[in-house]
């Protein structure tokens, strides 16, 4: 596979892609997890699927030549936007705007979908991931944005930090919490929008919250735990990548199984060494 990626400008694309995508998915990840949103992922991909589901309606019926990739990050940002109003809206019962916002991402994909005559490979290929959907522009774009959302984190990292353990505090303090949650969804949003080219749409929430479930387990610390997250997720993606490759699968479903395995596999190196510290503490 290391000679046809450098060969090929497609293969290339996509892996460099997939090593970006396996730190910024799990690095956002790890503060969705903290903050108990695990289910935002879900929300916005499914209403990234209605927006690539629109663009491709556009380009079939109306001959509109727009990438359903940026039409699926347009909807995403607005599927973001929208959470946070309705968290407000609920201030008692703030989850209430994920479901919501999930169920309205499902139904108006169903409608595109029909209205497009059903599905077609690229659809299949948003759903499921490809490892030759990547362009040379969907790449420079995918950077860009991951270039963007380092900086940020970087710079937020404190108050993301405070706001994801005790948010009350975190408002005393002084930190615009307002304004510091739109900046993540929103965030949040487009690395989901950006994922879909290598984990599909159906997927891309895995690779968000298994990273980060199989590092909870053996790291000791916050930043500890984001720099597991990141590793387990780079090691999912490049495998799943390999194995799409070589079995002509979409990478989408191997990644999520690589992510599943290490998620186990942490499970069973935390359960091995606490009974090890009991035996030690007994004698």
């Amino acid at each position: 596979m290391l000679a046809d990626i450098i060969q090929f400008d497609f293969l290339r694309n996509t892996f460099l892609t997939g090593i970006i995508v396996g730190i910024i998915a799990p690095l956002l990840g790890t503060f969705i997890i903290v903050r108990r949103l695990s289910l935002i992922a879900d929300a916005l991909s499914h209403v990234t699927l209605a927006g690539i589901a629109f663009g491709l309606l556009l380009e079939k019926k109306y001959m509109v030549t727009l990438s359903p990739l940026y039409s699926g990050m347009a909807f995403s940002v607005m599927g973001s936007i929208f959470i946070e109003k309705l968290r407000r809206v609920y201030q008692a019962y703030q989850e209430l705007a994920i479901p919501i916002i999930l169920s309205g991402g499902v139904g108006l994909s169903v409608i595109f979908i029909s209205l497009a005559d059903g599905f077609n490979t690229d659809l299949f290929n948003y759903l499921f991931g490809s490892v030759s959907a990547v362009s040379k522009n969907d790449f420079l774009m995918i950077t860009g944005i991951s270039i963007v959302i380092m900086i940020v984190i970087t710079l937020f990292y404190k108050e993301l930090f405070s706001l994801s353990f005790d948010e009350e505090h975190a408002t005393v303090s002084g930190i615009h919490a307002k304004w510091i949650h739109l900046l993540f969804i929103v965030l949040t949003a487009l690395v989901i929008a950006v994922s879909i080219r290598i984990v599909g749409v159906l997927l891309v929430s895995a690779l968000m919250t298994l990273p980060v479930a199989a590092s909870m387990r053996i790291a000791k610390g916050f930043k500890q735990m984001i720099g597991f997250s990141i590793a387990f997720g780079e090691i999912a993606v490049i495998i799943g990548l390999i194995s799409g490759y070589y079995f002509s699968i979409p990478p989408g479903g191997t990644i999520v199984m690589v992510a599943i395995i290490i998620l186990l596999l942490s499970i069973s190196v935390k359960r091995i060494t606490f009974r090890t510290q009991r035996k030690r503490d007994r004698k």
